[in-house]
């Protein structure tokens, strides 16, 4: 049973409505930015407060299994160490003089909330953004902590409500949850699925997308972060092979790929492999290695006459540039899911 892409479902009526839910779920990202920030806010004010009143901590460490996004935000940034710890504990060395600030959208994790009791015990500051009635807030109980309240399980959304605590405590970059929500209502107005083909740069990245394995590059560590999970979801959305890595990853592929030849017939089984496609999500960051990497898989791509897509964000801040890098990546792959059909042999 044959796959093959069918891109006039991207505007057909009776196929947007059986992905409404998912498309809708997309549509809503700016939605639950907001409202996971505004049902903080009053956390985020004592867990600034309480900051405030003592000395800038040693170290800020991030637990649990979503620590990882938090890394990739403020390694770059943090005034003091910054160490993002996924296993279910600290290291040895946390204690009073530390921050311990934890991401646990679902809140059920029970290494998470080993890790959020461990940092009670010790006496560590700690913010952890969770439902309240959760696992992890059982564990969280303590002197020095405070809960975030969050209700929609977002990564994304929950990990801004944290961001705009640790910007307001000087421990971060700026991360205005207004801002973040805003390019995102941008990129879900881009691409909705009234908006046809013609106007719409998600279905536009969809079809380009359909018959090609993506190699999915961003130079910067945001942009690499949301590459990856741009290429995740192309994978979960076709099932087949979509890379993300470092330019030194993505060059042997490109420049192993065959010279594209002017001749071949694509409805021919010789001619219709999968080739490798270029997707480069850009940030707008220009440091020297950044362009020099881009401009080396450009060249690669040209050479073997590999195709080169381009997503730009042009957000006010890193962490909005990361959500609307990452969240037209993700309409495009949903969009890609969308349009592969099935041979009824």
């Amino acid at each position: 049973m044959g796959v093959w892409f069918d891109e006039s479902r991207l505007d057909d009526e009776t196929a947007l409505a059986a992905a409404d839910l998912r498309l809708r779920t997309l549509a809503e990202s700016g939605a639950r930015v907001r409202r996971e920030a505004g049902a903080a806010a009053e956390a985020i004010d004592t867990a600034v407060a309480r900051s405030l009143e003592q000395d800038r901590p040693r170290a800020v460490i991030a637990a649990g299994p979503d620590s990882r996004l938090l890394r990739a935000v403020l390694e770059p940034w943090c005034p003091v160490p910054f160490v993002a710890w996924p296993a279910p504990a600290l290291p040895g060395w946390a204690g009073s003089l530390d921050l311990v600030v934890v991401l646990a959208p679902e809140g059920s994790d029970a290494g998470t909330a080993s890790a959020v009791a461990e940092a009670v015990r010790r006496g560590c500051q700690v913010v952890v953004a969770c439902p309240p009635s959760s696992l992890v807030a059982e564990h969280a109980a303590g002197r020095w902590s405070t809960i975030l309240p969050t209700a929609t399980a977002d990564q994304l959304a929950t990990a801004v409500a944290m961001l705009a605590f640790l910007d307001r405590a000087s421990l971060g970059p700026p991360a205005d949850p207004e801002q973040v929500a805003s390019a995102l209502d941008e990129v879900a107005t881009a691409c909705a699925p009234r908006r046809d083909i013609a106007v719409n740069p998600a279905k536009v990245l969809a079809i380009a997308l359909a018959d090609t394995n993506p190699l999915v590059w961003g130079g910067s560590v945001l942009a690499a972060r949301a590459a990856r999970r741009v290429a995740e979801s192309i994978r979960r959305a076709s099932g087949r092979t979509a890379l993300a890595g470092d330019a030194e990853h993505l060059l042997p592929v490109l420049e192993a790929a065959r010279p594209r030849n002017v001749f071949d017939d694509p409805f021919a089984d010789e001619g219709g492999e999968l080739r490798p496609m270029l997707l480069v999500l850009d940030d707008g960051t220009e440091d020297p290695v950044v362009r020099d990497q881009r401009g080396r898989l450009q060249t690669a791509a040209q050479a073997r006459g590999v195709r080169v897509e381009t997503v730009t964000a042009e957000a006010p801040t890193e962490v909005a540039r990361y959500a609307s890098l990452l969240l037209h990546g993700t309409y495009a792959a949903a969009y890609l899911r969308l349009g592969l059909v099935e041979d009824e042999d």
